[in-house]
């Protein structure tokens, strides 16, 4: 029996997709509302002071989420149609991002010299972005599922790029944890490890990037 799949199914998808993230993102800020009550009792510089590493853990996972609900939202523009395999890399993409709440708890509760704790992190960091790759390769292979003149728009080497970089912050999270997760700021090498990657497999690439 043939599948059918309609437009009102990739809606749903996308629609799952948002409200996923939509909660990850908003359970960040929930350790600082259970604490929210203590600055009655001091000045805000005090409660700044300390809960600065729940303040920070929230920004920067904040940040993360978005970032990676606009690649996802730039990738799912290009769809037209879906197949099961793009289901559950998307559910292996939306576990990782329902994740970062609780890593995010984590770095902040435990922090100091960490590598394992640091490690959860990234890690899960890099389960979101070879998700995410692992979404657009199905896509470059099938460009049935995609609108018309689609297929250019993805860029494989673009979407490997932090998936590599990634990988090299959680080695190095490990084997050198007093950097912590400043290890991430590795990924602002992305532009010229991209332009190198283009130099070395244009070819099995596509031409343009996100």
């Amino acid at each position: 029996m043939a599948v059918i799949r309609t437009e009102r199914g990739l809606d749903r998808l996308v629609n799952f997709a948002d409200a996923t993230v939509a909660i990850a993102i908003t359970l960040l800020i929930l350790p600082l509302v259970d604490v929210a009550g203590d600055i009655a009792h001091e000045s805000v510089g005090a409660f700044v002071s300390e809960h600065n590493g729940e303040l920070l853990g929230f920004v920067i996972s904040f940040i993360v989420i978005g970032r990676f609900w606009i690649i996802h939202h730039r990738v799912f523009e290009l769809v037209l149609d879906y197949s099961p395999a793009i289901i559950w890399y998307n559910f292996l993409w939306l576990a990782s991002i329902v994740f970062i709440p609780f890593a995010t708890n984590l770095v902040s509760a435990i922090g100091g010299d960490r590598g394992d704790v640091d490690a959860v992190y990234i890690g899960n960091m890099v389960v979101a972005s070879v998700a995410m790759l692992l979404i657009e390769q199905h896509l470059y292979r099938h460009p049935e599922l995609l609108r018309e003149n689609a297929r250019d728009s993805i860029d494989l080497l673009r979407g490997l790029t932090p998936a590599l970089l990634l990988v090299v912050a959680l080695v190095l999270a490990v084997l050198v944890p007093q950097v912590g997760l400043f290890w991430l700021l590795v990924l602002f090498l992305g532009r010229p490890l991209h332009a190198l990657l283009v130099l070395v497999f244009r070819p099995r690439g596509s031409q343009s990037g996100r």
